[in-house]
């Protein structure tokens, strides 16, 4: 268990995953100075709009442990940096500091299991090639994509499709891929016959 700074958003990143984040609130420009000094880590986590501010639920008790793999100083003077997941943690026994910055105890899970890459994922991989193309930001950020590694694919589609967050949040704690692979696949299958 080692102690790590939250860093709360609507968006996830899971293992092996890439986002770059705008920092402007104080208590987040000291978590990145932080981490970058060697210090604390810290997580994306993943909130939940359906719970009021202050109620514990809040923030959903699985996260990601992530570092900063770049930084710049943006257009409009704010600090960006691009961050990558590295493994799931729980959280546990969270509390705040006197500048609001969400803390907690990690517990790192052990990283999802190879899952077999089956015909019925080729469909999974097509459909992300097309929206990679479709945003070279995001494309940009993945020079050597894993498309015939099921639970790289899982852990990419789990990011950037919009559902509501606790179903999100249901697919990270999966134990495997499986379920996310499972119900993309049908999703799939669903707009084919629409």
């Amino acid at each position: 268990m080692t102690e790590v700074a939250l860093f709360p958003l609507s968006q996830v990143v899971l293992p092996g995953g890439r986002m770059k984040l705008r920092v402007f609130e104080p208590r987040y420009i000291r978590l990145v100075r932080e981490a970058c000094a060697g210090g604390r880590p810290f997580v994306s986590a993943l909130l939940n709009p359906y719970v009021a501010q202050t109620h514990p639920d809040r923030i959903f008790p699985l996260a990601t442990l992530v570092q900063i793999t770049d930084f710049t100083q943006l257009d409009d003077g704010l600090l960006g940096i691009t961050i990558e997941g590295l493994q799931r943690v729980e959280l546990a026994d969270r509390w705040q500091e006197t500048d609001g910055l969400h803390v907690a105890n990690g517990i790192v899970l052990p990283d999802w299991q190879e899952t077999p890459f089956l015909p019925s994922h080729q469909q999974l991989t097509q459909e992300l090639k097309t929206v990679f193309a479709q945003n070279p930001q995001l494309e940009s950020m993945y020079p050597k994509p894993h498309w015939q590694d099921a639970t790289w694919l899982a852990q990419r589609w789990i990011e950037i499709l919009t559902m509501p967050p606790p179903l999100k949040y249901q697919l990270m704690a999966a134990d495997n891929a499986t379920p996310a692979l499972d119900a993309l696949c049908s999703w799939l299958q669903q707009q084919d016959s629409e």
